[in-house]
C-alpha cells in the first residue's frame, strides 16, 4: 500500500479481499509450495530469476540475500536503494505480460488478487511458476520471508531476519495506559475511504500507542462518511502531508481535528507495506503521538 499514491492504495487494499485460484498445471520439478490463493506450485529451487511484483516480496528477497535474482520490479518498489537498479516493469496490479516475460523469470511473485487471476493463468499455461502472496499484515511479513526463502535456497537468512522482526516488533510495541488517541486513516478523500482493522497500517498505529478510529471495519479499506468521522470526533488525523487538500473543502470543517488542524504527518515506504522496517515506523509513529496528543 502506499499512502503517497492513494489511487493505488486504494485499488491493492481492495484487491486484497478479491483473492482466487485454480489448479496448477504441471511445473519444473523443485520445492513445492501452497500459495496465498491455496494452489500448490512447484519452484525450481533456487529460483534465479525473480520478477517481484510486490513491493514487499522485493525488500524481502533483498533482505533475505536474495536481491541479486531479482531482475524486474514494480515501479512502487523502492527499498533498499539497491532495488531501484532492478528493471521497472510498471504497475504490480493486472501488469504487462509482455514485459514480464521479456524479464524471462523462472518465479514471477504476484499480489493475491482477482485483478491478477488473468497474468497468473497466462504464466502457467507457459510453464513459468508463479506465487500469488498476501502481503497485509505484520503476521506476513515472517511467513513470507520463510516461503521465500525456501524457492531463493535462502532459508537460513530468512529464519534470521524472521526472528529479528518478531524481536524488534516486539520492543517497538507501546504499552498504554489509559486511552488511546483517537486516529483517522484517511486513504481517499472522494468519496471518503478509510483504513480498517485488516491493513497493517492499523497494526501499526495500535503498536505505536493510537487507535484506529474505524476499528470495526474489519477489511483492510472502506468507505465512510464526513458525517461519520465527525460523529466518532478523531483526535488525530494521519497525514502524508502537514496541511493535506481535503483539509480546505469547507464539509470537512465538521471534523473538529480537520478545524484545529490535528494531523498526523508521515512520509516513507515504511508505511507504504509491511516490511522489516515497521519497528522503526512504530517508533516513529509513537514519537509523533506523543508530540502532538
Amino acid at each position: 500500500m502506499s499512502l503517497r499514491t492513494p489511487r493505488r492504495a486504494v485499488i491493492v487494499l481492495l484487491a486484497g479481499l478479491l483473492g482466487c485460484g485454480t489448479a496448477r498445471s504441471r511445473a519444473p520439478a523443485g520445492t513445492r509450495v501452497v500459495d496465498d490463493a491455496g494452489d500448490s506450485v512447484s519452484v525450481a529451487a533456487p529460483a534465479r530469476r525473480i520478477v517481484s511484483l510486490i513491493p514487499a516480496t522485493t525488500e524481502l528477497l533483498f533482505a533475505i540475500g536474495a536481491g541479486g535474482s531479482v531482475v524486474g520490479r514494480t515501479t512502487w518498489c523502492d527499498y533498499p536503494p539497491a532495488a531501484r537498479a532492478v528493471p521497472s516493469l510498471g504497475d504490480g496490479i493486472a501488469p504487462n505480460v509482455e514485459a514480464v516475460l521479456a524479464s524471462r523469470p523462472d518465479l514471477v511473485l504476484l499480489y493475491n488478487s482477482a485483478q491478477n487471476a488473468a497474468i497468473a493463468g497466462r504464466l502457467r499455461a507457459l510453464g513459468i511458476p508463479e506465487l500469488r502472496l498476501n502481503t497485509d499484515r505484520l503476521a506476513d511479513v515472517g511467513r513470507v520471508a520463510r516461503l521465500l526463502g525456501r524457492v531463493t535456497g535462502q532459508l537460513r537468512a530468512a529464519d534470521s531476519v524472521s526472528a529479528v522482526f518478531d524481536t524488534a516488533l516486539a520492543h517497538a510495541t507501546v504499552q498504554t495506559h489509559g486511552p488511546r488517541p483517537k486516529v483517522l486513516l484517511l486513504v481517499w478523500e472522494q468519496p471518503p475511504m478509510t483504513i480498517g482493522r485488516g491493513s497493517f497500517l492499523s497494526e501499526l498505529v495500535e503498536r505505536a500507542g493510537g487507535a484506529n478510529l474505524f476499528d470495526d471495519v474489519r477489511s483492510s479499506a472502506g468507505a465512510v462518511s464526513i458525517e461519520a468521522v465527525a460523529a466518532r470526533d478523531p483526535d488525530l488525523i494521519l497525514t502524508t502531508t502537514a496541511t493535506p487538500s481535503f483539509a480546505e473543502r469547507p464539509e470537512w470543517r465538521a471534523v473538529r481535528a480537520v478545524r484545529q488542524r490535528r494531523f498526523l504527518p508521515v512520509t516513507g515506504s515504511q508505511f507504504d507495506r509491511p516490511s522489516p522496517r515497521a519497528p522503526a515506523a512504530i517508533r516513529e509513529l509513537a514519537a509523533e503521538l506523543g508530540r502532538r496528543h
